[in-house]
């Protein structure tokens, strides 16, 4: 845009998404030069998008640029010419780096004015947590005069909401905490009654250990069908696994329930064995709700895992009232002596499954747990020389339980990120599964 003014911008008509009308279009625009030297992870604009897709608005774009005032503004005016929803985050804070402010002042030709409600809700900020308020703190309630100021009661920086040429721009600070405080306190019941967006129904299924080839092989008769109903399917892979997402976009909400419901009942028959949740599941949260219900303790022996199976274990408040704690049994040497694992084994076949379920064996007794979980194998990215015929990736897992033990050798990349990742979840399910079984 160079030195130029021209700061406004002409609608579109609404976008079309396959066979199902969207009437709200939105794009995201986040600033700060910190997103784009990859410094910091642009998580709003996955959670942003995630947000608005549930209530039935569609994100048409995201983009991202510096705090740099000709970029922010021709952001805005494109933004705008496409969309009826912007929302934005970054660059509202006390320092210098911080213009968005001022640019929007200037995008909607008006000025700043103290906002009496913002400068009191800032100080008590300030007071409550015995900190010195300096001026640029104080500077933080100076608002756009045209906006509706929505406070943030999580940090010093309010939201804005404009109205220009019947489209909405929503201005947010980008620090995550407080972005989603704001959408769920506010944003979201405001955006709805401001736009009316249709019903949309989402129903969410996590899988484990299958691909996504090898699913939409064995439910492509299933799928085809589902045209009829006008309900998408959506494949979306992970680490080890897919979630898969049935969407309706239209029809009564009380019958898009109903229909998405039968859908999902068939898939699960079609896929259950690959099954470990729904929605927002994860692997740890349904292993404790699980371990609880079924009254078992678990214990971990981990090698080339390095006690990340522990920490998944460990990040779901509650877990203490089934895990009991593991070990990282590393060296060749642990494996012997705190283990149990026979001396033989570790100098013949360290990696096997017959060595991971003598380590399963082991950790269970020693910490008298219901069940444990072993890991053991090459993480890579380099092969163990001592087992030339075994490639970076190969790793063996075994579960002890009350009736037996039960084991598998599984054969993941050379990105060592991402077979610690892989084996991790692996290892989770496998216990899942077990748990499932031998506790009836």
């Amino acid at each position: 845009m160079g030195q130029g003014k021209q700061i406004g911008f002409t609608r579109t008509n609404h976008i079309y998404f396959g066979r199902n009308f969207f009437p709200v279009n939105a794009e995201i625009l986040c600033i700060g030069d910190e997103l784009l030297i990859g410094q910091t992870l642009n998580t709003n604009a996955q959670w942003l998008g995630e947000q608005l897709n549930l209530i039935g608005v569609r994100v048409m774009r995201t983009t991202v640029v510096g705090d740099e005032r000709e970029e922010i503004l021709a952001a805005l005016s494109e933004a705008g010419a496409r969309a009826q929803l912007i929302l934005i985050t970054g660059g509202l804070g006390p320092t210098k780096d911080d213009i968005t402010k001022k640019v929007l002042c200037e995008f909607f030709e008006t000025d700043l004015v103290m906002n009496d409600e913002t400068l009191k809700r800032i100080t008590s900020f300030f007071v409550q947590r015995n900190l010195p308020m300096l001026d640029v703190n104080r500077d933080q309630a100076l608002m756009p005069r045209q906006c509706k100021v929505i406070q943030n009661m999580r940090g010093t920086a309010n939201g804005m909401w404009f109205e220009k040429n019947n489209v909405v721009f929503i201005s947010m600070p980008g620090v995550p905490y407080e972005t989603e405080g704001m959408m769920l306190d506010e944003i979201i019941g405001r955006i709805v009654s401001h736009f009316h967006p249709p019903a949309i129904v989402h129903r969410t299924i996590q899988t484990q250990g299958v691909g996504e080839s090898f699913l939409a092989e064995k439910i492509k008769d299933w799928e085809n069908s589902l045209a009829v109903g006008n309900i998408r399917l959506a494949y979306l892979p992970y680490p080890g696994g897919v979630k898969l997402r049935l969407s309706c976009y239209q029809g009564e909400p009380k019958e898009m329930e109903e229909k998405v419901e039968k859908r999902k009942a068939e898939l699960l028959e079609l896929i259950g064995e690959h099954v470990y949740g729904k929605e927002k599941d994860s692997l740890p949260s349904v292993l404790l709700d699980l371990s609880v219900s079924k009254k078992v303790t678990v214990a971990v022996a981990e090698s080339c895992t390095g006690g990340r199976i522990a920490q998944e274990i460990t990040s779901v408040a509650g877990s203490s009232q089934y895990f009991k704690g593991g070990m990282i049994a590393y060296s060749p040497s642990m494996k012997i002596m705190e283990l149990g694992v026979d001396e033989k084994m570790v100098s013949e076949a360290i990696y096997s499954t017959s060595c991971a379920e003598q380590m399963a064996t082991g950790i269970r007794g020693r910490l008298s747990t219901d069940f444990a979980l072993a890991t053991t194998g090459i993480a890579g990215p380099e092969p163990d020389a001592a087992y030339p015929e075994l490639k970076p990736g190969f790793i063996s897992i075994a579960v002890a339980g009350p009736l037996g033990v039960v084991s598998g050798s599984f054969q993941f990349g050379t990105h060592r990120g991402r077979n610690i990742q892989m084996a991790t979840s692996s290892a989770l399910f496998m216990l899942y599964k077990e748990i499932l079984k031998q506790t009836g």
